[in-house]
């Protein structure tokens, strides 16, 4: 059974710690080393992660099974009735246990109470997460790519799932 802790700035450290056991596992065929270590530094420093909590208004939760951390995401509100799906890590013993659908579940239930309409997430385009996505309903409304600085580009499909 799955509980969902909201997380606070002192759970940085724990966030950070499921960072570094789920990317590598995740993005080492699809990013070089020194990318994935750009956007480590980029985006899970725990000053740019306090940053995210505390001033962008993003909505962090922690994922447990049997009382051990298992998961996290991250979401907020980008437009009126617009949510995004920030991000969404699993460990990968966790992956095939429904721990991805239980998380998404939950956060359309949380968003809809805010009058939300739809929940919208970036993919890599060569991810292989995007199937899931597509299994639970979301489709790709745009093919986009960003810039993340020091030469790096995300190359991405925007998806949505209408609520």
């Amino acid at each position: 059974m799955f509980v969902i802790r909201k997380a606070t700035v002192k759970d940085i450290p724990l966030i950070r710690q499921l960072t570094f056991a789920i990317w590598p596992q995740t993005y080492t065929q699809l990013l070089t080393k020194e990318q994935i270590e750009y956007m480590l530094q980029l985006i899970y420093s725990e000053t740019s992660l306090q940053k995210q909590m505390e001033i962008d208004g993003c909505t962090f939760i922690i994922i447990y099974e049997d009382n051990k951390p298992v998961a996290f995401a991250s979401y907020s509100q980008t437009k009126p009735q617009v949510w995004k799906l920030n991000k969404i890590y699993v460990l990968a013993t966790q992956q095939g246990k429904g721990t991805g659908k239980f998380i998404i579940n939950f956060i359309v239930e949380e968003i809809k109470q805010q009058n939300a309409k739809a929940l919208q997430l970036q993919v890599k385009r060569d991810n292989p997460a995007q199937d899931f996505y597509k299994k639970i309903g979301f489709t790709v409304i745009e093919t986009a790519d960003f810039d993340i600085g020091n030469g790096y580009f995300m190359k991405d499909y925007v998806m949505e799932l209408s609520l």
